[in-house]
């Protein structure tokens, strides 16, 4: 017997969700035969088979979420040697199996009383069942995963309230107010209670990506204690700049938006105040300032906001940034991405006006200590020099880690990103 087991993915991801298994029990694969796709917060991994054999067991079902370490699926097959383990595992998130208990063991008829094992919860679940005075331990977990929700928390609440009341409600029974109340419930007042049918509200499963993406955006929100700073930039400079190499771009294949022009804007910007290319570790309580420029660009999918990669933005030309942004956008709304490019950003722009926002508050992606939000780009009348003028102007929201970034450094870095913006020629003089 040989058994898969859900591997570490990496960026400190615990838990994926089966999205799909590709065989069924008693199905026979191949070595490195795809068998199952999990979702993770970050993108869709397909897992591989460790072995040749077939399908004897199948341990987590579609839809139910596996820890790291958990076994997937069992297969009757002879144990791989170890250069096969390593080489179906590496890259691909797979933990070799294990061998099967021994035969002393399997004929044991007592087991030792298993430890007691920590409920499984989300600090803001904890947080409310702290507040509300519900004991976890408990509460009966509604997901097939063992993990106490929300809803878990409240149904508790719910019914302990309704138990606390009841016996008064059934003590007392309120005199009537008038002699239409002391009337039996008959007749046409009867039919008006009951020819009109409650309306029932409609629930759905928060799962898949959905699910992953707001529990990300939960612990950022929780951890990170956000601040943001709002302004807007006079955008002339850069719509004529982006008009000017706009036709040249096309001539070579490449659609040139707004992005690739504010990421190249945004390098040295992220040189000149390196914390906000940072990250803190929160265990050591030490700051990393990273040496890598990963450029994060906020992406609208059908299903969510989802936050593909471009790495290594310093490195590369403008025309090679435009058509990167563009396929990773792309292969974001297709969900064909692979791990490193949903993974690993030091800082993220996000464009809201790409589907209409003006400006907001954006939520820092854990673990940077920064994001950039900018608007569509609206004429709007604004002072110069004492006269009204009317200007394409551009909404900047900056969220920062107020742990490391405070309003006058955020300020500075506005301010900075403003001048560039407004005078975007000087990209030519850190051209790569």
């Amino acid at each position: 017997m040989s058994e898969l087991k859900l591997a570490d993915l990496g960026e400190g991801m615990h838990e994926a969700e089966i999205v799909e298994w590709l065989v069924k029990v008693g199905d026979t694969v191949k070595l490195d035969q795809t068998v199952v796709k999990v979702e993770t917060d970050k993108a869709v991994v397909e897992i591989p088979s460790p072995v040749t054999g077939r399908v004897a067991e199948i341990r987590v079902q579609d839809g139910q979420t596996a820890r790291v370490g958990d076994v997937l699926v069992v297969f009757d097959a002879p144990t791989p040697s170890n250069g096969d383990n390593a080489a179906s595992a590496k890259g691909q998130g797979v933990q070799a199996a294990v061998p099967s208990s021994s035969p002393t063991a399997a004929t044991q008829t007592t087991q030792p009383t298993a430890p007691k094992q920590r409920v499984l919860a989300v600090p803001a679940v904890r947080k409310l069942a702290f507040e509300m005075g519900v004991d976890l331990e408990q509460v009966t977990p509604s997901n097939p995963n063992g993990r106490v929700s929300i809803e878990d928390v409240k149904t508790i609440a719910e019914r302990r309230s309704q138990t606390e009341s009841s016996p008064a409600a059934a003590t007392s029974v309120p005199a009537p107010k008038t002699a239409e109340d002391a009337l039996p419930q008959t007749g046409e007042r009867q039919a008006l209670q009951t020819t009109a049918p409650a309306v029932q509200d409609e629930r759905q499963p928060l799962t898949g990506l959905r699910k992953r993406v707001a529990e990300h955006m939960e612990r950022s929100w929780r951890t990170i204690p956000h601040a943001t700073a709002f302004d807007e930039v006079d955008g002339g400079g850069l719509v004529a700049l982006r008009e000017a190499l706009k036709p040249i771009a096309e001539k070579r294949g490449i659609r040139l938006t707004y992005i690739p022009l504010l990421i190249k804007l945004l390098i040295p910007l992220l040189k000149e105040f390196p914390v906000f290319n940072a990250s803190l570790d929160e265990e050591r309580r030490e700051i990393i300032y990273k040496r890598s420029y990963h450029i994060g660009v906020a992406a609208a999918t059908p299903e969510c906001l989802l936050v593909p990669v471009l790495r290594n933005a310093d490195r590369l030309t403008l025309l090679e940034i435009a058509s990167s942004v563009e396929r990773l956008i792309d292969g974001a709304k297709k969900r064909t991405l692979s791990l490193p490019e949903v993974s690993g950003s030091t800082f993220t722009l996000n464009n809201v006006g790409s589907f209409g926002g003006g400006s907001g508050t954006p939520i820092i992606n854990h673990p940077e200590v920064a994001i950039l939000a900018f608007g569509r780009i609206q004429d709007k009348p604004v002072v110069q020099q004492g006269t009204v003028v009317v200007r394409p102007m551009m909404p900047l929201a900056l969220s920062f880690d107020h742990r490391l970034i405070d309003g006058a450094l955020s300020g500075a870095f506005l301010a900075r990103f403003k001048e560039l913006v407004e005078n975007p020629q000087q990209l030519m003089l850190d051209m790569v």
